[in-house]
């Protein structure tokens, strides 16, 4: 065995830095599948709480160690947020520009970067995916004061409690995931930041922890998409129905019959658990007639 070293050069490991934030809002079965870029984004600070220590005695002697539930909080501040946030930050919106105080606040998961650097490379190095899931943020003080000679643009925070996921694969259910982009393969990395952020034709998602590590431990199901059909006739494209496929028309998820009115480009995309192959034609132009 070698002797330890420290210190030793692009060995000196530290970690900066905040950006790429996007906000996920679920759907009516509670897939993510609506992502918004978090522009002004300032610090998220991770809260772990719980996994404290409980000791039963017996015989004047410690019996066994119990461990409470470890939990995930967080406090969010950003210059702004989302127009969709308003929901999640108990407002509702009857009419463009109206907001409605004090309702029901809407769960999320978001999507973070933080840079990982190191002597040689700086902040270039490498950096974390953060996902977090079942976010539920909590009412927060808003402080407006006047601008005077020295005025600083005003800053909202939000502290952030979640509830956990199911992972499967023997793990227990988790409220947050992290990708070091310096330990995973470079192009299921990408694979990955193509469904974070979305591509040409298809919104950003949220994949669930399960599908994520699925992405990166080579158990992802490979299935190739069907183009769609098109009858002129009646202007009507037929999508098909192809397990592991999801299609898209300007962003929004299709299935069966869509009726066109404008040229018209249908793309695929792989469901979570599911990957197409290296080299796949993934959308389809329909001009109308």
């Amino acid at each position: 065995m070698a002797v330890l070293e420290w210190d030793k050069v692009t060995e000196r490991i530290f970690e900066a830095g905040v950006d790429r934030g996007v906000l996920y809002l679920p759907n009516t079965t509670g897939l993510y599948d609506q992502g918004h870029a978090w522009n002004g984004l300032v610090s998220v600070s991770e809260s772990p709480s719980g996994a404290e220590s409980n000791k039963q005695y017996a015989n004047n002697s410690v019996y066994v160690n119990l461990v409470s539930a470890e939990e995930f909080s967080a406090t969010l501040e950003a210059f702004t947020y989302p127009e969709k946030f308003a929901e999640c930050d108990g407002s509702a919106v009857p009419t463009a520009g109206v907001y409605v105080g004090q309702q029901r606040r809407k769960s999320f998961g978001l999507a973070y970067r933080t840079r990982v650097g190191n002597d040689v490379e700086g902040t270039d190095f490498a950096y974390k995916l953060h996902l977090i899931y079942g976010a539920l943020a909590a009412p927060t003080e808003k402080a407006y004061t006047t601008i005077n000679d020295s005025p600083e643009a005003a800053t909202f925070s939000w502290e952030l409690s979640t509830t956990p996921v199911e992972v499967g694969g023997g793990l227990k259910p988790t409220a947050t995931l992290t990708i070091d982009s310096s330990k995973v393969d470079a192009a299921k990395l990408k694979d990955l930041e193509d469904l974070l952020y979305g591509t040409a034709g298809v919104p950003p998602q949220l994949p669930s922890p399960a599908a994520v590590i699925a992405m990166f431990d080579g158990t992802q199901i490979e299935v190739a998409p069907v183009a769609p059909t098109y009858n002129s006739t009646t202007d009507t494209i037929t999508i098909p129905s192809v397990t592991g496929v999801d299609y898209f028309i300007n962003g929004v998820k299709k299935t069966g019959a869509v009726v066109i009115t404008a040229d018209t480009v249908v793309t695929a995309a792989p469901a979570s658990g599911y990957k197409f192959p290296d080299v796949t034609d993934n959308d389809w132009y329909f001009d109308f007639v």
